[in-house]
């Protein structure tokens, strides 16, 4: 019996399809792979603002502190959208019930959205409270995703943590996996509308504010000078 005979266009789609399901997934292990450097380089960065504090004061130079101050603040922050926007696979049903993720790994990328929105809505910087508010939600963020992954799925040769590894790895509890998904994205929505609706708010009381402007300066240009 001969074999099958394959057209040009079907080896062409099969090397294709291969491509592109070998490249989604490089692309989500590589993510996987990354986001705890991403997570403790989060850390090191919110934990090192007194340290940034100590190092400006020292500075003579005000453009220089100036410079150190804002790279600092960009970068923090810039890395903490990174980690939650490369956090969105913990989102992706699919991705979910056939990988070995964290089960809590939604939960952490919650709990670092909150961190975002309570440095948003208040400045972190001036305000103690507020520091010590998103300082709570990054590191039982980080815990939740370092310990699953750590004692979990970088352990699957230890067979003592057998029991905690089926436990805390998504493939092996699909359901309880799907459900920590969609509770915590249920979270994500509402964050996300109430830093809407707070970014909305601001801006009407700008508009407002820069609207108004004008007519004190007017009314205060033309009142007429007193005898």
């Amino acid at each position: 019996m001969n074999p099958p005979t394959l057209s040009p266009s079907d080896v062409s789609n099969a090397i294709t399809s291969a491509l592109v399901q070998g490249g989604s997934q490089w692309l989500v292990a590589t993510i996987v792979a990354f986001l705890p450097v991403l997570w403790t380089l989060t850390l090191m960065l919110h934990l090192g603002r007194p340290y940034v504090i100590r190092t400006l004061r020292r500075c003579g130079l005000r453009l220089g502190a100036d410079v150190w101050w804002m790279s600092y603040l960009l970068l923090r922050d810039g890395v903490m959208v990174v980690t939650f926007a490369l956090s969105w696979i913990f989102f992706q049903p699919n991705l979910v019930t056939s990988l070995s993720f964290p089960i809590t790994g939604p939960v952490a990328a919650l709990l670092l959205l909150a961190a975002l929105a309570v440095k948003v809505t208040r400045r972190i910087d001036d305000d103690p409270n507020a520091y010590r508010i998103s300082t709570v939600l990054l590191v039982v963020g980080a815990t939740l995703y370092y310990g699953p992954l750590a004692l979990g799925i970088e352990a699957t040769s230890q067979s003592h943590l057998s029991g905690f590894i089926g436990a805390v790895t998504s493939s092996n509890n699909p359901m309880v996996a799907l459900d920590v998904m969609w509770v915590s994205l249920l979270g994500v929505t509402l964050v996300l509308g109430f830093m809407f609706i707070r970014a909305l708010m601001n801006a009407q009381r700008t508009m407002v504010r820069r609207s108004a402007a004008p007519k004190v300066r007017h009314a205060k240009g033309s009142a007429l000078p007193t005898a």
